[in-house]
């Protein structure tokens, strides 16, 4: 086990800072074309039903698995040769990208909403995409014992992208047009863009051959090397579930600081400001606890701290509109979830076998992805059929099942010498 001195030594290392510029470009998409594109289409007069519609545009998110294949195989033309294969697809994704953005703001969703959610698609097609290629790079330009504080930077660059694309829209909303405020953020892609340029293209691991069958070796075989492995239905089960937790209270925490009484004002500067200061604290914690205690170790300790903390919301609950707990309560809760995101972001990648990266990272982020979709409606029935202090202890006892399956996956298929990164650095 590396001391604590040693693990965040870790963070000397100049690439990662690339992991936090290209995380920031991954996050900030996102906020984009979901809370963000909700301001924007209010502005334009556009119904709650139609906005609420616009959540769909999210789903390739959820199937990005389908296309990774080729994102991990195939050549660009001229592109691959001049820059390597993960630095093509990047530019290639981010210039397409910006100009979807572009292409987004400047439709009129009160005239032509098709258009406008055709554009939307687009941008979660190609931020998806993007992310394809950035969680490859990711995966592929570190070692083992690194990946959990590459995770950690790459998390921080993601909420600070998200802090950029949602708070930051809406100040600048204030002086300036949504027009106007979603060029500035799609033209912030070039210092993506000059990123990628600058860094190098990870070593490959595996040379491309374009006379080999490509369904069998770019969609078969990163599926068969993936089940050959001992437990894999249970990692599978893991994935799906270490979340879970997270999901089910976070599209209800909106609601319930309606109903408890708080001001926007108030939300805005907990939710916002320390909220993302805890998160950005937690993301560099959990790096540092992967290089510490090992990717295994990690995920137990960070998974039972998610849980424990959706508990204050339950406590918050029965005060009422008590500022206090309501800073308790969402600074543990973004603190614990960003620890456990940089723990499981960095098991998935030590996941991928270096041959299917790309493949194989998307396949699991898809699988993480799902029971977000599926789950997000479902607790509004479940605040709707409770009290919310019945509601939150309940979304806390969810992080129960992934925690059990990880002790049950630990102590059949021993992880020690597959996941524990830990050295024994006194």
């Amino acid at each position: 086990m590396k001391s604590w001195k040693a693990s965040i030594s870790v963070y000397r290392n100049p690439k990662m800072i690339v992991m936090a510029v290209l995380g920031f470009f991954s996050g900030l998409p996102l906020i984009l074309l979901l809370s963000t594109l909700a301001y924007w289409l209010t502005s334009k007069g556009v119904s709650k039903t139609d906005i609420a519609l616009f959540s769909l545009t999210r789903f390739p998110y959820s199937f990005k698995f389908l296309w990774a294949p080729y994102v991990d195989r195939c050549k660009i033309p001229v592109l691959t040769n001049a820059l390597g294969q993960r630095r093509s697809w990047a530019i290639l994704f981010q210039i397409c990208l910006m100009l979807s953005l572009l292409a987004l703001i400047r439709t009129n969703p009160a005239v032509n909403p098709t258009l406008t959610g055709i554009c939307a698609v687009a941008v979660a097609f190609f931020s998806a995409s993007q992310d394809i290629v950035l969680d490859a790079f990711r995966v592929e330009d570190f070692e083992p014992q690194d990946q959990g504080a590459a995770s950690g930077c790459f998390v921080f660059g993601y909420r600070i992208g998200m802090l950029a694309a949602g708070a930051g829209a809406l100040y600048m909303a204030e002086v300036m047009s949504w027009e106007n405020v979603y060029t500035v953020l799609a033209l912030s892609g070039l210092i993506g863009i000059a990123t990628i340029l600058i860094v190098k293209e990870p070593l490959a691991k595996k040379e491309i051959n374009s006379q080999e069958n490509f369904f069998k070796t770019a969609v078969v075989a990163p599926i068969k090397d993936f089940v050959s492995r001992p437990g894999w239905y249970l990692i599978i089960l893991f994935i799906m579930l270490y979340k879970l937790c997270e999901t089910t209270l976070g599209t209800m925490t909106s609601p319930f600081y309606m109903e408890m009484g708080f001001t926007y004002a108030q939300i805005a500067t907990v939710v916002k400001l320390y909220g993302i200061i805890a998160t950005l604290a937690g993301g560099f914690i959990g790096g540092v606890i992967v290089v510490r205690c090992g990717i295994m170790r990690s995920l137990l300790i960070c998974g039972i701290l998610q849980g424990i903390s959706n508990l204050p919301f339950a406590y918050l609950a029965t005060q009422g509109n008590s500022m206090t707990w309501l800073m308790i309560s969402v600074v543990s809760d973004n603190l614990a979830s960003a620890m456990a995101t940089s723990a499981f972001v960095a098991y998935m990648s030590f996941l991928c076998n270096a041959a299917y990266t790309a493949t194989q990272y998307a396949l699991l982020s898809s699988l993480m992805a799902l029971p977000r979709d599926l789950l997000s409606s479902t607790s509004g029935w479940l605040a709707d059929h409770t009290s919310w202090p019945v509601f939150f202890t309940i979304t806390a006892a969810l992080s129960l099942p992934g925690l059990v399956v990880l002790l049950f996956l630990n102590r059949k298929f021993p992880q020690k010498n597959q996941a524990d990164t830990s050295a024994d650095t006194p």
